[in-house]
């Protein structure tokens, strides 16, 4: 068992932090603090295991990825997804900084969720690669993997959810 002081240290740095990070991929707001609530549940009882490896927030998102999978494939479990063509239509300004954030984020929707994770842990959170194989559990070259992966598929997906027409 850990400081309460540290802990609420810890939760007042981070906690903004994660709460973008899992809400990116769980747009339920219960959820996200449910799944908040649980990474620091574990950081609390965890404590003494941290044994300084990687760094503190590298441990925290650690933590935090695994949870939030845990709940996607929970969620999963229980609903369904929905469809591309049920999705709301996109504008064809991709130019409006709303709107491109939109396009964006159904291009990610458009990834498996390990690349997806991937993408938003670099460049949403600016993780570097070592990080980003450290919180995810992966080899070094399997996260490396899944960035250029996820950055292929992300080229081929954008132009056609802008409105843009696909040539091959």
């Amino acid at each position: 068992m850990g400081n309460c002081e540290a802990l609420q240290e810890l939760y007042v740095k981070y906690r903004g932090r994660l709460a973008y990070f899992v809400a990116r991929m769980n747009r339920c707001h219960e959820d996200v603090e449910e799944i908040i609530n649980d990474t620091f549940m574990t950081v609390w009882q965890s404590a003494g295991e941290f044994r300084h490896a990687s760094q503190v927030s590298t441990w925290i998102f650690g933590i935090a990825y695994r949870k939030t999978l845990r709940s996607f494939r929970r969620q999963r479990r229980n609903t369904s997804n929905v469809p591309l063509e049920e999705a709301p239509e996109q504008s064809t300004d991709p130019m409006h900084e709303m709107e491109m954030h939109d396009w964006l984020t159904r291009g990610l929707r458009q990834l498996p969720l390990n690349q997806r994770l991937t993408m938003q842990l670099s460049y949403k959170l600016g993780l570097c690669m070592e990080e980003i194989a450290a919180v995810t559990e992966v080899p070094i070259g399997t996260a490396k993997a899944r960035q250029f992966h996820a950055r292929s598929k992300m080229r081929r997906c954008l132009p056609a959810l802008g409105g843009e027409p696909q040539f091959s």
